[in-house]
């Protein structure tokens, strides 16, 4: 049996999580967070507040956000029994092309089902807003190719009929506070395709970029799909042995430009949450340069990696065994991000998509 040294065994990114410390409702207002500053090279802590990030921000620093929007994902149809049945498109709207019928439109996407009854291949579901499915193909977790029709624009279905498709860590209903809070402000209505939100991003407000804008430190986007990949845990005891799923990202020429303008000038890169970092990495590893693309990444971020773009990150605290706290791990070191994640324990830190803040510098 081999040995499989500690960075790499999954095991050694577990952590016991109080329950009562996974944030189930957006604080007050965006900024009132908790914040963590952890220095990577020590492993050194500070706690602060998410409103004081534009002064622990080195001057002329270039911040990269994923500008993608959550679309309400999730929505509910019914049988021909009558049985309900759950659907959650995870393909990306604006990456969905339809074909024309005298009907109006299909396409086949991914999704995931869910239903006291499982359904089978060649079922139909039916829902209220002009929409039904035909399942085509069913996989691993709940994954199912199926066959959307519908009349209109798909985008205002789900906008009209779905539901944000809140984790599942989070034990209620969403509400209409969620329809704007798991958003970010500067999430695109055309990059509406995620079925989670950019989270390290909901903590930026008005004010807080008003005051970024004052210190000259500058904003640049990129866009990431999230998917399916978000809610998918890592299950190999070697973490090299996942195999990690593929998002859609892209990087404008403007932001490219930006980045390696940073770059050349020795200022410092910050992502703005782990899927922004991959979303530069990725691109960098296809391509070996910084530069403007479009297409599919499934780069998996472990220690041992070294980060050819992003020098510095904000982020929430992740889930125990993620591809996520692996990823800042990478960044950060495994024993200083567990350390870390130990003080924020013990001083009451909020962890996950509502929770509080880290900045990795």
């Amino acid at each position: 049996m081999k040995t499989i040294p500690k960075d790499l065994n999954l095991e050694s990114y577990n952590f016991e999580l109080p329950e009562e410390r996974i944030a189930q409702c957006p604080a007050e207002k965006r900024h009132d967070s908790k914040l963590m500053v952890l220095d990577r090279t020590s492993g050194e802590t500070e706690i602060k507040s998410f409103t004081d990030v534009p002064d622990l921000l080195p001057e002329g620093a270039l911040l990269v956000a994923n500008n993608s929007k959550v679309i309400p994902a999730r929505i509910f149809g019914k049988k021909p029994s009558g049985g309900r049945v759950e659907f959650l498109l995870l393909s990306p709207v604006p990456l969905i092309v339809p074909t024309a019928t005298p009907q109006g439109y299909k396409a086949v996407v991914k999704g995931l089902l869910r239903s006291s009854k499982p359904t089978k291949i060649g079922s139909e579901v039916k829902f209220d807003c002009d929409m039904k499915l035909t399942v085509l193909g069913k996989g691993q977790f709940g994954l199912s190719d199926v066959e959307l029709e519908w009349q209109g624009s798909l985008k205002e279905i789900f906008e009209t009929c779905g539901k944000i498709p809140l984790p599942p860590y989070i034990r209620r209903v969403a509400n209409e506070t969620d329809n704007e809070r798991y958003q970010t402000l500067y999430a695109c209505d055309d990059k509406a395709g995620s079925v989670a939100a950019p989270t390290a991003g909901l903590h930026f407000s008005k004010e807080i970029e008003e005051r970024l804008r004052e210190k000259n430190i500058e904003r640049v986007e990129v866009t990431l799909y999230v998917g399916y990949g978000t809610f998918s845990p890592v299950r190999t005891t070697d973490i090299r042995d996942h195999e990690m799923h593929s998002e859609y990202i892209e990087i404008p020429e403007e932001t490219a430009r930006a980045i390696q303008k940073a770059k050349d000038e020795g200022r410092a890169v910050i992502a703005v949450g782990t899927t922004s970092a991959r979303t530069l990495e990725g691109a960098f590893q296809q391509t070996g340069k910084i530069c403007a693309f479009k297409g599919e990444t499934n780069i998996f971020i472990y220690p041992g990696y070294e980060f050819k773009v992003v020098d510095r990150m904000l982020t929430n605290f992740h889930l125990p065994e993620s591809s996520l706290v692996i990823m800042i791990s990478a960044l950060a070191g495994r024993n200083h991000v567990l350390n870390g994640y130990q003080k924020a324990i013990e001083n009451e830190f909020r962890f996950f998509s509502y929770g509080d803040s880290m900045y990795i510098r």
